[in-house]
């Protein structure tokens, strides 16, 4: 039997999903969701192995379109035409599926997709994705030692600076430390993504890109090469923010959307 997301569901009108980063979960969105269910038809679903939703039930290395097929149910319950909100991982994922139902995405909001494939794509390493390629190393180093705490200060610090694990209050620890079993498969599915760079210069789609100036080499990279080659794109600049600033600054992020949305 086909498995189904775990689905956080809110308000009436227009349909709008919003995808959810790495080591997180649908929680994330519900500042932006209450912000929406008065105008908008708002769905939130957990990823593999995030939240309430199921963990990966093959052995097999996952893809982000094993994560779209995850969503199926998410996008009919969306009907003919939706809006994509997404972040991080969840951003990546969201380009993919607006590829996968071409008429279907209204418009896609995206802070900092983290698609590495395409910085290797334009050259092999030593490149931009460097970073984020020897944190997940030294992520899986630790977790094979059973110190799930250290993997995740390898990834956390990565992403928002030296220190930030140790920052970070102590009752989201747990969930964030038991969700870098994961560490690996992400990495993965964003490494080996065979989607090119090409074909999302054909993607007639409204696209707000949100990056953070303060964010990683990694992340901007990716920015660099997507703002360049998706056709309808509106780039803006956080000059404050990293790339967790969906979470760390979210009315800032949020309000831009909802602006966003109102345009579109």
């Amino acid at each position: 039997m086909p498995q189904a997301p775990f689905v956080r569901e809110a308000g009436a009108g227009p349909a709008v999903i919003c995808l959810h980063s790495n080591a997180s979960s649908s929680a994330q969105w519900r500042g932006l969701m209450d912000s929406l269910s008065p105008n908008y038809h708002v769905f939130a679903p957990d990823s593999y192995g995030a939240g309430k939703s199921p963990e990966w039930p093959s052995a097999q290395r996952i893809s982000l379109s094993d994560e779209l097929r995850l969503l199926d149910p998410v996008f009919a319950a969306a009907g003919r035409s939706f809006t994509l909100v997404g972040h991080s991982y969840g951003a990546a994922i969201a380009l993919i599926a607006a590829l996968a139902y071409p008429g279907r995405v209204r418009a896609i909001a995206l802070y900092e997709p983290t698609l590495f494939s395409l910085l290797d794509a334009e050259s092999p390493s030593p490149n931009q994705a460097d970073g984020i390629r020897n944190a997940v190393l030294d992520a899986g180093r630790a977790l094979d030692t059973g110190a799930a705490d250290a993997a995740a200060e390898c990834f956390i610090d990565y992403w928002m600076g030296a220190g930030s694990w140790q920052l970070t209050p102590s009752p989201r620890k747990p969930a964030i430390a038991a969700s870098m079993t994961n560490v690996r498969r992400w990495a993965h599915a964003l490494f080996t993504e065979p989607t090119s760079l090409e074909a999302f210069r054909a993607l007639d789609t409204p696209v707000l890109y949100m990056a953070g100036k303060r964010s990683t080499a990694s992340a901007l990279g990716v920015a660099r090469l997507l703002s360049r080659a998706l056709p309808r794109v509106e780039v803006l600049e956080f000059n404050e923010l990293g790339h967790m600033g969906p979470i760390t600054d979210p009315d800032a992020v949020n309000g831009e959307i909802l602006k966003f949305l109102s345009r579109t």
